[in-house]
């Protein structure tokens, strides 16, 4: 469950793609340890939210801070200005984010995609790293296929594989986005069940950008309902996804009532 100490800090931030305003005045504390889903209907922010925080979109306008430091600015001659990319590699380097897609290195077995980055980008011990690895690996059910290839594994392996990797950096605030939703229907379950056991077991603040609205009840400590660029509604899992008022909200529940 969150402490009082917010890890990460959104103020008034917002987000246009040409005449598309896709963020508007997003102000979000993230409290460290923190379970947070986040959902909405498709193009209303969601991923776009996490994507900056893991420095792959800028805000047009506003400020994310990490651990009190300004995530997006540095200060130069006392002055603040664009982050360069030392400075951006260095404020996200607690954060861990695990994609739709994988983003898995083909050439490379399982276990040297779970070492590469805390080798090359930390420059961590290396026996050490690999000994992290093989549990990581083992945790999420894989540990038998250590030096398999990502073509010789399923989707739902592959992602799984990509949550090892993301932990083996032993990141402070974790982000999925929408990490189910490429995979068949059957592989799905064993995701979920990797999630929750890593938010059960896990002190890091997670983000889930999710349309699972069973499983965002049970693994929630707070629910954000995005809507045209705002939060709409937020609250306690239970608050949002079974008592809300909001009727945008109650719409879009009703979608996923109905699939």
């Amino acid at each position: 469950m969150k402490n009082s100490e917010a890890i990460v800090k959104y103020r008034d931030v917002t987000k246009s793609f040409g005449d598309v305003h896709v963020l508007k005045g997003i102000n979000l504390d993230i409290h460290s340890g923190e379970k947070i889903a986040v959902i909405g209907p498709s193009g209303s922010g969601k991923t776009t939210i996490i994507r900056m925080l893991m420095t792959l979109e800028e805000p047009t306008s506003g400020d994310i801070f990490v651990a009190d430091k300004n995530l997006w600015k540095m200060e130069k001659k006392g002055e603040l200005v664009r982050a360069n990319e030392k400075h951006l590699r260095e404020v996200r380097g607690d954060i861990g984010m695990v994609f739709q897609h994988f983003n898995l290195f083909p050439h490379m077995t399982i276990l040297d995609n779970c070492m590469a980055a805390p080798i090359h980008v930390k420059n961590e011990n290396k026996e050490e790293v690999r000994e992290r690895s093989i549990q990581m690996l083992e945790r999420v059910g894989l540990g038998d296929k250590l030096n398999n290839y990502p073509s010789q594994l399923s989707g739902g392996q592959k992602q799984r594989v990509a949550m090892a990797r993301a932990l083996v950096m032993r990141p402070k605030i974790m982000l999925f986005d929408e990490v189910t939703s490429a995979l068949d229907p059957e592989l799905v379950g064993e995701v979920l069940e990797v999630i929750r056991d890593i938010a059960r077991n896990e002190d890091m603040a997670m983000v889930l950008v999710t349309h699972e609205m069973d499983f965002a009840l049970n693994v929630a400590d707070r629910v954000l309902f995005l809507d045209q660029g705002v939060i709409a509604e937020q609250g306690t899992a239970s608050e949002v996804l079974e008592h809300s008022k909001n009727e945008r909200l109650q719409s879009f529940l009703r979608r996923f009532r109905k699939a």
